[in-house]
């Protein structure tokens, strides 16, 4: 089996709806400040999700060996079982009582348009899990509370067990210091081309400057591939074309996945990012942040055809 890699982040159920209409014919503006509307939504679906739960699914796809630290409530039983068929351990996962798991619930128009609540539960305890050593040869710390993504965060370091910082929706939680606080203990760092952004101009420092106290940072860019930083040299990372674009839920997630499984691999930093895309690529194609089924060969297959890599 695969070294042991632990994927630090949320594990939350995503429940989905459809209105079959559009928000902004049952909107008014000029009764905004008394607002009290009703969607009727008969298309609905649940999806097992969270970071953490997309991502180690992900790298189990790959034939990875993921254990997720994360924090669930007294309904997560169902997400437990699918773990377990999943062969995916739960043993760092810590079961609340009193609490319910995360969950997000999200409703969108025939726009596209979305409403979304989202019920941190279990997961504001993120930070009473404690990480005990397991051989990790990786790691990743992945949206949480943040109190939680620091206890990990500094436990791994303690440990010097490597990870990667994934800022992603806890973007708003982190000011300045708090940034560069997790960068002095992080070895690498993945965010998107917004993120990006927004941590160089919270740092005031380029994330080609960043790349220099760090193994690489990686930018990830839509349709556009991605950026590897490493020392202060950028490496593009081709785009691939997807099939067809479905869902975005979990791409990232999914991207985190692969250059996981490639950096416990031994593989260099470029052929590990070429797999995150690829994974990203394969997730969008499919709706749902947990749905996309590949075989490892019929991967390693399309890994070789778009990047010449081998796995």
């Amino acid at each position: 089996m695969s070294s042991p890699v632990l994927i630090c982040g949320s594990v939350a159920f995503d429940t989905i709806t459809l209105f079959e209409g559009h928000f902004k014919d049952h909107i008014l503006p000029e009764n905004i400040k008394s607002l009290s509307v009703s969607f009727f939504v008969p298309t609905m679906r649940k999806e097992f999700g969270g970071c953490a739960g997309n991502i180690a699914y992900s790298l189990k796809m790959l034939g990875g060996n993921p254990i997720p630290v994360a924090t669930v409530g007294k309904d997560s039983a169902e997400y437990l079982k699918h773990f377990e068929n999943l062969c995916i351990s739960t043993e760092a996962i810590k079961v609340l009582p009193d609490a319910f798991t995360a969950q997000c619930h999200i409703t969108t128009d025939l726009d596209g348009n979305q409403f979304a609540a989202f019920h941190p539960g279990a997961m504001l305890s993120s930070h009473t899990n404690k990480i005990e050593k397991t051989g990790a040869v990786w790691a990743i710390v992945a949206p949480d509370s943040k109190e939680g993504m620091f206890a990990h965060a500094e436990s791994l370091n303690a440990q010097g067990i490597p990870f990667i910082f994934d800022l992603g929706q806890a973007m708003p939680l982190f000011d300045k210091a708090d940034i560069e606080k997790m960068l002095g203990l992080a070895q690498a760092m993945t965010v998107n081309d917004y993120e990006a952004s927004v941590i160089e101009q919270r740092l005031g420092r380029s994330i080609e400057d960043l790349s220099h106290f760090l193994e690489a940072i990686v930018v990830t860019r839509g349709a556009e591939g991605a950026s590897l930083y490493i020392k202060g040299e950028e490496t593009q990372i081709p785009p691939l074309k997807a099939s067809k674009v479905c869902d975005p839920t979990g791409c990232g997630d999914a991207h985190r996945g692969g250059l996981l499984y490639g950096l416990t691999q031994g593989w260099p930093w470029y052929e590990s990012a070429c797999l995150a895309s690829l994974m990203g690529t394969l997730k969008i194609e499919v709706q749902g942040p947990q749905n996309y089924v590949y075989t490892r060969e019929e991967i390693a297959d399309k890994l070789k055809e778009a990047y010449g890599v081998e796995m």
